[in-house]
């Protein structure tokens, strides 16, 4: 591997990083009181999350991420509908989500569904006035942006990328 070739994921990560962090920002802004800064981190985070070394890691890791976010979301918006934040009650929803990822037969998912619920619920907290379901929606949409940007960045790439058994 040439010295080009080990920059090439950290350049990916970065530059996913950056963008995702951007149109989180810009797309969580949208919507006052909603932490736009708590948008922005969030779609980067799934940015470095997603950005693997090849195409099929990155597409493979995108679902996970997808179905995962979604499933947390869901559940911490379900709990936050009927109680209000608490240390505990945030344990108990990550416990329900993953036990609901093995039931449905993803125990993979089962991880990232819990970030989702920890970040859905602690921002939740910061103020309890937002609405439990849109800032749980909020939180899947800027997954899906962050997701969204180091999938067509991984796509987009110029860089020699040897992937013989890759489909794309």
């Amino acid at each position: 591997m040439n010295s080009a070739e080990r920059l090439r994921i950290p350049a990916e990560i970065a530059l996913s990083a950056l963008v995702a962090y951007l149109v989180g920002f810009w797309f969580t802004s949208l919507f006052p009181g909603y932490l736009p800064k708590i948008g922005g981190l969030w779609s980067a985070l799934s940015a470095i999350v997603v950005t693997q070394a090849t195409r099929r890691e990155t597409t493979s890791t995108a679902s996970l991420r997808i179905l995962g976010s979604a499933i947390g979301a869901l559940t911490s918006a379900a709990y936050l509908t009927l109680l209000p934040f608490h240390p505990l009650g945030m344990a108990l929803a990550i416990f329900a989500t993953v036990v609901l990822c093995a039931a449905v037969n993803i125990p993979s998912h089962g991880r990232l569904a819990a970030i989702t619920v920890i970040v859905v619920m602690v921002t939740g907290s910061l103020d309890p006035k937002l609405s439990p379901g849109l800032n749980a929606l909020l939180r899947f949409v800027e997954s899906c942006i962050g997701t969204g940007v180091a999938v067509l960045g991984v796509r987009l790439w110029s860089g020699s990328r040897s992937e013989p058994d890759d489909d794309a």
